[in-house]
């Protein structure tokens, strides 16, 4: 989510992540940011007005279940400063981003996944409006 304060005193700015997505460099997915515990794989990466959207698919059983379920719904982002100004909050105005995780609890709060699309049942992305969050995930069973 840009311009909101995470646990960690940092706020990302709109535009942070554009530099290293320029690159179209492949993001793995990994599980609670453990590396080589890749659980799919990311198909898309943008930044949209809110923040950094990440369309994937998780092929792990387990993540997968966890997330149709609604039990691990964090998103975190794995990434280099690249540029930084001040302090409390510092903010981030360029990231080299070097991975994305499913995570039980997010340094950003608000970085949720938002949609769900099950590929055995073929049902299109919908949005759950009881829970604000960021990303996007289909999750293949």
């Amino acid at each position: 989510m840009f311009d909101r304060v995470d646990r960690g005193g940092d706020v990302v700015r709109a535009g942070a992540f554009a530099a290293s997505l320029k690159e179209g460099r492949a993001v793995p997915l990994l599980w609670q940011h453990r590396p080589g515990v890749a659980i799919g794989m990311i198909e898309a990466l943008a930044e949209d007005a809110r923040g950094l959207r990440v369309v994937a698919r998780v092929t792990h059983p387990t993540a997968a279940a966890l997330v149709a379920r609604g039990a691990l719904t964090g998103l975190s982002f794995g990434y280099r400063v690249c540029g930084a100004r001040g302090e409390n909050p510092r903010e981030l105005t360029a990231l080299d981003l070097a991975e994305v995780s499913l995570v039980a609890a997010p340094m950003q709060p608000a970085a949720r996944v938002i949609a769900i699309e099950s590929a055995a049942a073929g049902d299109r992305p919908s949005p759950n409006p009881s829970r604000k969050r960021e990303g996007s995930l289909s999750v293949k069973e």
